[in-house]
């Protein structure tokens, strides 16, 4: 792509190189290295961590040039499809979440891994195209039905966070309506399912092992709002990432939850 391409906004930039140098599905430290010398850009911040590595890197050459052609070359040579030959998987998580940022400037990676021009989406386009991920994922893991109620596109918008919350949000929701009790997280879990009279059974409660479950599902739900549910309540989307994978996972455990929730009973007024 030897045309001049017009600078893209910081914004779009780090949401590219978020994906790029993602922590788990990304570029590894020493790959954004060679890629980086590959295509001629200084390796201006090489201590720092991969996102702001790369992000420095390409917006300096980008404030320089006052062109956007080094992220778009520098996608080209990381989805080069030679080197995903034994991790298609990982090639196709890359190209899915680079076209959810690149669709708002008019490209998209196409399936030989280099860059094309395309009409530019709108934050509903792409949001749908989310949520048809995002369910088909959900639909081959056989989620609860209540998972996918916060499938929508106005909750896909820009990433995953704000579907997790409202999901994690659900199930105290549910607690709620199937206990008659107020309050929330762990306050709502310990009245609900704890302590010598509990209002709400998973079984008879008749034997150690009913009463162990019931003991380890009421950590479950604990740990769910206390390592979920809580943190993302006073923190911002910027400030927690979500990615395809960690919500997948969050809204896997939130199903199972749910089908405990199914057939839990009311044993306490």
């Amino acid at each position: 792509m030897s045309t001049r391409i017009a600078p893209f906004s910081s914004q779009h930039l780090e949401a590219a190189c978020r994906v790029l140098a993602d922590t788990e599905r990304g570029l590894s430290g020493t790959q954004i290295g060679y890629l980086l010398q590959d295509i001629r850009v200084p390796d201006a911040d090489p201590s720092n961590t991969k996102w702001k590595r790369l992000f420095n890197a390409l917006a300096q050459m980008q404030n320089q040039h006052q062109v956007g052609n080094h992220l778009i070359l520098f996608i080209n040579c990381a989805m080069n499809p030679v080197s995903y030959a034994r991790d298609r998987e990982a090639f196709s998580w890359r190209r899915d979440e680079l076209n959810v940022v690149l669709a708002f400037s008019g490209f998209y990676v196409r399936d030989d891994g280099r860059v094309g021009r395309a009409d530019k989406a709108t934050t509903l386009d792409v949001a749908r195209a989310r949520v048809g991920r995002l369910k088909a994922a959900l639909e081959a893991r056989a989620v609860h039905e209540e998972v996918f109620k916060y499938c929508r596109a106005e909750l896909l918008s820009e990433n995953y966070f704000h579907a997790v919350f409202e999901a994690t949000k659900g199930i105290a929701a549910r607690i709620r309506n199937l206990s008659g009790l107020n309050g929330d997280g762990a306050d709502l879990v310990t009245k609900a399912f704890l302590g010598q009279s509990p209002m709400l059974a998973l079984g008879p409660l008749t034997t150690e092992s009913e009463k162990s479950e019931q003991k380890g599902f009421a950590n479950l739900l604990i740990g769910l709002f206390g390592a979920v549910r809580n943190p993302m309540a006073h923190a911002t989307k910027i400030d927690w990432p979500m990615s395809e994978q960690d919500a997948l996972d969050i809204l896997t455990m939130v199903s199972l939850m749910h089908r405990k929730l199914d057939v839990t009973r009311k044993i306490n007024p």
